[in-house]
């Protein structure tokens, strides 16, 4: 099984994707530690990726998952995949991926970024992010979270519903 846990910046793609790794006994990849060092750079100064930023981290994430499914391994992955195109990539990977959608109201991300020490990622980049963002479509199955829930509650909405 491989599962991506999406959304904008400081939604909590990182520690509910470990979490839920831990709870399905699987391992747990940091989709942010594939992006190149000019596109941190390029965040850390304010400046939002671009397409042509993006296709080669989703590509090489791509590469990633694949190679976790044909083990098979499963997986869970941070990825803020934030349009259909970028998830449709990832998919080349593994066609059969699950989408953990992680929402909240935008104070919430907004406080939720403003609190965060020693990420490159700035706050002044949260409308970047919400512009960019493409609803997952019902095609695309997936299992949507509200971040504002306790994380272990979420933790097992998720898994259930993966497991049925």
């Amino acid at each position: 099984m491989v599962v991506v846990v999406m959304g904008v910046a400081g939604c909590g793609k990182s520690t509910l994707g470990r979490a839920l790794a831990a709870a399905l006994e699987c391992a747990f990849i940091e989709g942010d530690e594939f992006h190149a060092p000019e596109s941190r750079r390029k965040m850390a100064s304010g400046v939002p990726l671009d397409d042509t930023d993006r296709w080669p981290w989703l590509d090489a994430l791509a590469a990633e998952i694949e190679c976790r499914a044909q083990r098979p391994e499963s997986v869970v992955l941070a990825c803020s995949a934030l349009k259909y195109a970028y998830r449709e990539r990832l998919r080349r990977g593994c066609p059969e991926l699950r989408l953990v959608f992680l929402h909240a109201s935008e104070a919430c991300i907004s406080q939720r970024l403003a609190a965060r020490r020693g990420h490159y990622m700035p706050h002044s980049l949260l409308q970047s992010q919400l512009a960019t963002l493409e609803l997952p479509r019902p095609s695309e199955d997936a299992v949507l979270v509200d971040v504002e829930a306790p994380i272990q509650r979420s933790v097992e909405t998720v898994v259930a519903a993966l497991r049925g």
